[in-house]
């Protein structure tokens, strides 16, 4: 960074300010970050992260919501990405069940990334990720009805009742 400097100059000279370059090497120290401990191994949540729980991951899978589509088009639907990155994440989908690869070319080798069920099941956890997005992010607009523009809410629900679970039964809620 260049910064203008003041020098003290005997009477009667004249000196033009100069940009000064300072090129000495600077070491950081080490930050201290305090970690948070992990779910318990076995909590859904930590499941879950352990298959999906980073950005491309999540993008990969709302990529492949709409159906089948081949490795070229997820490069360009999913902005920012390279090639080694997606490569990684569509080979960690796939070990995970979450993707299956479809070869449509044997020679050079191409595939069709297609969601498999329990791929497809991830979309209600996108949804509310979006939503919470939408909330909490910058310029971001929250998901709305097609048909009538109302901004769509997400609620817990319980099939066996027949209602909406409240945010205030939360304690309420188990994981079976």
């Amino acid at each position: 960074m260049w910064e203008r400097t003041s020098i003290s100059t005997p009477v009667g000279w004249s000196v033009t300010p100069r940009l000064v370059a300072c090129n000495l090497p600077v070491t950081r120290a080490a930050c201290s970050t305090t970690l948070l401990p992990m779910p318990a191994e076995n909590s859904p949540l930590a499941a879950a992260v352990q298959k999906v729980g980073d950005r491309w991951s999540l993008l990969v899978i709302e990529a492949l919501l709409g159906g089948g589509v081949r490795f070229n088009q997820l490069q360009e639907a999913i902005a920012g990405i390279a090639t080694n990155v997606l490569s990684q994440r569509l080979k960690h989908l796939e070990h995970e069940g979450l993707i299956v690869a479809q070869r449509y070319s044997q020679k050079p080798p191409r595939s069709v990334y297609a969601l498999t069920e329990a791929g497809q099941e991830l979309a209600d956890a996108l949804r509310l990720l979006a939503a919470w997005g939408a909330e909490h992010g910058d310029d971001t607009e929250s998901p709305a009805h097609t048909l009538c523009g109302t901004t769509l809410q997400t609620r817990w629900y319980c099939e066996t009742c027949d209602t909406t679970v409240a945010d205030t039964e939360a304690d309420e809620l188990r994981y079976a």
